[in-house]
């Protein structure tokens, strides 16, 4: 028996998606709606989030400061606990479920699941416990997805001794994209996608982001997310979208593609 081309089954497309934390409370109907078709149409998803705000309130209810140099939180001894409970306790299941209950099945991992994301501390007289990723563990990533599972990540490991570490949810989303070779990354965010001039811009190139940031037409907040972006491309991955909470938005690549 042969098979027509038409009929073949191509491999499917992976998209990292990454939730700061402060979407994690907003989000809503549209985006699981938008989730569902992206994976009717054959797209396996990973989801990686953070939790800043919800970290922020358990911090300050402890009594606790919290700083950040260069876009890191500095994390103490005193925090690390806190930032851990926090993320795997509260935030990781509270998604869980609201991904469930919108009829997508999934799960929730952190770092030390399966030693998914395998660390050593960044510079501890600097940040604290904060880990850097040497490597991804993507065996129960690709158990997960070949089983129509979407795992959902957060942003926490520890060392091979077992000390807990906070990461970057940025740099855990590029790491893990990289890593199970994703077509795209998707940077959600309160707005959607980079404004120039009063309109959303569809698909830009790196070359122009950086001329933006130096004319000022990219400014404030939108600075490091295009940032986080340009590392991604650099790293190698294809597209980074900086998208919205329907997963609509701007689309970045390294260079323009010609027809």
């Amino acid at each position: 028996m042969t098979t027509s081309k038409s009929t073949q089954r191509t491999a499917p497309k992976r998209i990292v998606i990454k939730l700061g934390g402060s979407m994690l409370e907003g989000l809503n109907e549209n985006f699981f709606t938008n989730f569902k078709k992206l994976q009717a149409v054959g797209n396996e998803i990973v989801i990686v989030h953070g939790g800043g705000p919800a970290i922020n309130k358990a911090l300050a209810t402890s009594g606790i400061e919290s700083t950040s140099i260069n876009g890191l939180r500095v994390t103490s001894a005193e925090a690390i606990g806190i930032v851990q409970s926090t993320l795997i306790g509260q935030v990781n299941p509270a998604l869980v479920h609201q991904l469930n209950k919108s009829g997508i099945q999934a799960i929730g991992l952190s770092g030390y699941d399966n030693q998914l994301l395998q660390c050593t501390i960044l510079d501890e007289a600097t940040y604290g416990f904060v880990g850097e990723i040497q490597q991804v563990n993507t065996s129960l990533i690709e158990t997960l997805l070949k089983n129509g599972i979407t795992p959902v990540i957060s942003s926490i490991s520890c060392t091979a001794e077992g000390v807990p570490l906070n990461i970057n949810a940025d740099t855990v989303a590029s790491e893990v994209a990289l890593a199970i070779k994703a077509e795209s990354l998707q940077l959600v965010t309160d707005i959607p996608g980079i404004k120039i001039g009063g309109e959303v811009q569809q698909t830009v190139t790196s070359e122009k982001i950086t001329d933006w940031i130096t004319s000022g037409d990219i400014y404030g907040g939108m600075i490091p997310k295009v940032t986080a972006a340009l590392d991604c491309l650099t790293a190698g991955i294809p597209s980074v979208q900086i998208v919205d909470d329907q997963l609509s938005g701007t689309t970045i690549l390294q260079q323009e593609v010609y027809a």
